[in-house]
């Protein structure tokens, strides 16, 4: 699941999958639309976050630590490069570290 209380963003990652590349499409669909087919497609644009719903990872792109994030069995988050997304990504990271939870850090500045 990728997760963004932001409907505007979400909108614009549904027209960048689909238009990425004509070989490379991603299957993804949000999580608003027909039952069946959100647990079928391995990608699922939200902007709320289910209670009801099993998802194996979950993408955060919210600048907060998303609700009910403890029922993932990953979670992912991704610092930006300017000195605010820096910030708030390294208050995500107090948060979790916080609350006990593991963390693994990649930099792929390199």
């Amino acid at each position: 699941m990728v997760y963004t209380p932001d409907a505007a963003l979400i909108e614009q990652l549904n027209e960048l999958l689909w238009t990425f590349s004509p070989i490379s499409f991603i299957p993804h669909c949000s999580v608003h639309d027909d039952e069946q087919l959100v647990r079928v497609t391995p990608v699922i644009l939200s902007d709320q976050m289910p209670s009801n719903d099993r998802f194996d990872v979950l993408l955060n792109l919210d600048r907060q630590p998303p609700p009910l994030f403890d029922q993932f069995d990953r979670l992912i988050e991704i610092a930006g490069i300017s000195h605010e997304d820096k910030s708030t990504a390294r208050e995500r990271y107090r948060f979790y570290k916080d609350a006990g939870y593991e963390i693994q850090h990649y930099n792929l500045d390199d």
